[in-house]
Formats: C-alpha cells, sequence, structure tokens
C-alpha cells in the first residue's frame, strides 16, 4: 500500500490519488458523496444554465434551512431536466471504475445519496461490475420541509374563490425523514462460496453480535442521531455513530477503510475510534481544514 494515503486525510480530486492505491487494498467503501442537487456550488455536478441557481431571495437571508435558492424538481429548463440526472451519472463513473480494482473481493461499499439521484448511482456500480445488496434508509430526527399553501398564493393574487376550494393543500413533498443508503459489495467468482472467501479475505459476512439495536438484530431501517453535543462543522455532516455502526458492521480491527468524499471527516474519526485503517480525500480546502481538526 502507498503509505503516504494511510490514516491520513489527503487534500485534492480523488480521481487524482486512487489510481495509486493497490489493488484489492480496500475491504471496506464508505462514503458521504456529493448529491449532485445543488445544495451548494461543490454539488453543482452538472452544465447549470441559470444564474439564479445556488442565489438569495430576500425570504432566505438569515436561514439556517433553504438558505440557498436550488433547482427545481423540473428545472429551469427542457435541457436541465433532460441532461442533470445523466451528467451525475457520468460524473460518478468518473471515480466508481477507478474504486472497482482497489476494493477486496467481498467488501462492502455504502454509498449515502439523495432519493432524486440514488438510480443514478446505482446505474454507475452496477455497469462497473458491483452487486446492489440492498438499499438502507436512515431515518433523521430533523428534516427540513418547506411546502406552500396553495391557499396563501392565490389570496396574494386576489383569487379568494379558488383559495377557499384549495384550503389545506400545499405544493411540494412530503417531509424528507430519510435519506439512501445503497449498499453493494464486490462479488467473488462463481466458482468461490462466500464462506470461502469470508475465510480467505475475512470480508463478506455482518457483524449482528456487536450490531445489535436494543438487544435484537439491526434492520435496514438505521434510527442513529447525533450524540448530544456532537460538533457540528459541516451542512451535510453524518452522525459519527452511524458511520461507526457500518464500519463495525462489515469490517474488523485493523482493516482499511475509503472515504473518496470526507467532507468534514466523520469516516476518517469512525474509522480510527474502532482501530481500523483509512484512505480519505477531500477538495475542498476550507472543508479538508476543519475535518482536520476534528481529526485530531
Amino acid at each position: 500500500m502507498n503509505d503516504q494515503y494511510i490514516d491520513r486525510i489527503t487534500f485534492g480530486d480523488c480521481r487524482k490519488h486512487l489510481p495509486l492505491l493497490d489493488d484489492e487494498s480496500v475491504s471496506l467503501f464508505l462514503s458521504d458523496i456529493p448529491y449532485g442537487i445543488s445544495i451548494d456550488k461543490w454539488d453543482v455536478l452538472h452544465n447549470n444554465k441559470n444564474s439564479a441557481l445556488l442565489g438569495q431571495s430576500p425570504a432566505q437571508v438569515g436561514k439556517t434551512g433553504f438558505k440557498r435558492r436550488g433547482k427545481p424538481i423540473s428545472g429551469w429548463s427542457t435541457s436541465d431536466r433532460q441532461n442533470m440526472g445523466k451528467e451525475y451519472e457520468a460524473w460518478c463513473r468518473t471515480w466508481v471504475s477507478v474504486v472497482k480494482p482497489k476494493m477486496k473481493v467481498g467488501s462492502s461499499l455504502f454509498v449515502f445519496g439523495s432519493r432524486r439521484m440514488i438510480n443514478r448511482v446505482i446505474n454507475a456500480f452496477e455497469d462497473s461490475g458491483f452487486v446492489l445488496k440492498d438499499i438502507l434508509a436512515w431515518k433523521k430526527s430533523v428534516a427540513h420541509h418547506r411546502a406552500q399553501r396553495i391557499s396563501g398564493i392565490l389570496e396574494k393574487r386576489g383569487n379568494l374563490e379558488d383559495a377557499k376550494k384549495w384550503e389545506g393543500w400545499r405544493l411540494g413533498n412530503l417531509a424528507p425523514v430519510y435519506e439512501p443508503i445503497a449498499w453493494f459489495v464486490k462479488p467473488q467468482s462463481i466458482s468461490t462460496m462466500i464462506t470461502d472467501n469470508v475465510l480467505e479475505n475475512e470480508l463478506g459476512a455482518i457483524n449482528i453480535a456487536d450490531c445489535q439495536v436494543n438487544g435484537r438484530s439491526p434492520s435496514n431501517m438505521l434510527e442513529i442521531d447525533f450524540a448530544k453535543g456532537e460538533e457540528r462543522v459541516f451542512e451535510t455532516q453524518k452522525p459519527l455513530a452511524l458511520m461507526e455502526f457500518l464500519i463495525r458492521l462489515t469490517t474488523r480491527k485493523g482493516q482499511l477503510v475509503l472515504d473518496p468524499f470526507v467532507g468534514s471527516g466523520t469516516t476518517a474519526i469512525a474509522a480510527s475510534r474502532l482501530e481500523r485503517h483509512f484512505v480519505a480525500f477531500e477538495n475542498i480546502e476550507e472543508t479538508y481544514r476543519l475535518a482536520n481538526e476534528r481529526l485530531k
């Protein structure tokens, strides 16, 4: 293994560094990758055609949730609507294809994504030879939710008759209380038994004994929240306990965890606490600095 990457967060684009990792050296891929839904500049992964994206209306100034103008689901143009998902999938392919040879046979890959774009992630991973094992749901304790009252909009237009007709109806979605986590595996050859691969690579089984929830086997609905007083330094940061759960579930001490989009460093911290090695990359300088401060 290229030791310059072991147990440290490396600054830079993961696509430049991943080829330098040893083949079949990684036991777990665990990453909260960019979702491609325009949360921030780093999450705009399509050819945006509207300058209003990520701007602010007067009503958004000073808000913690919905503080920037996002792209409507229907897009601002036919091009946006048709190409946003395709371009995100193409971006995923640029690094998924490099990750494949670095993973050990039988290894797991947990990929956080958005409900709108997780299908694009699945396409990229399956086309690269990974097998989709399951889609877990991380249930959040708090979810920002905005759904406009149709009656309020109509009242502002002076259309009181229709406002009364549509009282109680809203424009928007249901409260987004969960995020999907796609769980892939790197399959063994057809001639190799799963148990034999577990013995050879120490991968492919799940550690139920150390991951029980209230004395019961865990399910694919994960209700794991931030600990009281846990530091929050990044907008899309995930709970430390959530990352620790996924690491404990699929790896043993001393094995290597990879996160190419480590963000605020939670995966690296979780791996270190659980006595696993890690390789992590981050290409936003301010976030890279914050991640290293947390890791220290």
